[in-house]
């Protein structure tokens, strides 16, 4: 129970990546607040996570053990992520990580300048200012505390360039120094903050996720053929699994990790050090 006593919000909970990490997180002792937006965004153009994903999430959860708060939130919106972090502190007292996983991967699939205000203003309100209106939200609970984890959930996209891309690797990218600052920030309080950077992650049934699809798709690749060519650029020849993001995820927000911190940690088979 590496994670026993800990208090976790995690967004983008509904499916994929999100909920392997918050029932991974449940396994080891943790107790949740899952936020997800439940609902699609105008502007994206493929269906996000809702109201009964997130509820199966949270079920999968209380199963391993955990007690878990289900919060519908938009991180486009301070209020939301604000009312987040105090359930947090009414149910549980504090909270001790946070794990910014919501993002989208499009609109992309055009060169930069092919890309409208509206889409790159879109990308970057959900990927990046999302990220640090979390934080916003709930760094002043940890600094408080002396304590806690942040793990910002970047990509292989925040550590190289993408063809067609440019918003979605401008938004990674700029989390990954807003994990950079913000470690220096509040080393002095005892908080790390840390981003992970998953690579082709498979999209599971059992998880729901449709990450990697969407950017097959974006890419005019075949969705029948696109795990086969994307494991072609993958040094270890298979695909990244959600339970691979979540286990690092679940080390960096244990004492395990406590001297780490602005850490860039790719969990992508070898595919950025090619």
């Amino acid at each position: 129970m590496r994670l026993s006593g800990k208090r976790a919000l995690i967004t983008g909970a509904a499916r994929g990546i999100g909920r392997a990490t918050a029932v991974a997180f449940a396994e080891q002792g943790a107790d949740l607040v899952l936020l997800d937006i439940s609902a699609d965004v105008p502007g994206c153009p493929y269906p996000l996570g809702t109201v009964s994903q997130l509820k199966a999430t949270a079920e999968e959860c209380r199963a391993a053990g955990a007690s878990v708060v289900e919060h519908v939130g938009d991180v486009r919106d301070g209020d939301d992520l604000r009312s987040a972090a105090e359930r947090a502190l009414d149910r549980f007292g504090g909270i001790d990580v946070l794990v910014n996983n919501a993002g989208i991967a499009a609109p992309s699939g055009r060169p930069a300048h092919e890309i409208t205000e509206d889409e790159w203003s879109l990308m970057l309100d959900i990927d990046l200012s999302g990220s640090w209106r979390a934080m916003r939200a709930v760094l002043p609970t940890m600094v408080a505390q002396r304590s806690g984890s942040v793990i910002n959930v970047s990509s292989t996209a925040g550590m190289v360039g993408y063809r067609y891309f440019a918003g979605y690797v401008a938004a990674k990218h700029g989390l990954v120094g807003l994990t950079r600052a913000t470690a220096l920030d509040y080393a002095p309080h005892g908080i790390r903050v840390n981003a992970l950077c998953p690579g082709s992650v498979r999209d599971e049934p059992a998880l729901e996720g449709r990450m990697l699809v969407e950017i097959a798709r974006c890419l005019d690749v075949p969705t029948a053929d696109h795990e086969q060519t994307f494991v072609e650029s993958q040094p270890m020849n298979r695909l990244v699994e959600a339970s691979d993001v979540a286990s690092t995820a679940v080390w960096l927000a244990s004492d395990e990790s406590r001297q780490v911190t602005g850490a860039v940690v790719p969990v992508d088979g070898g595919f950025t050090v090619r």
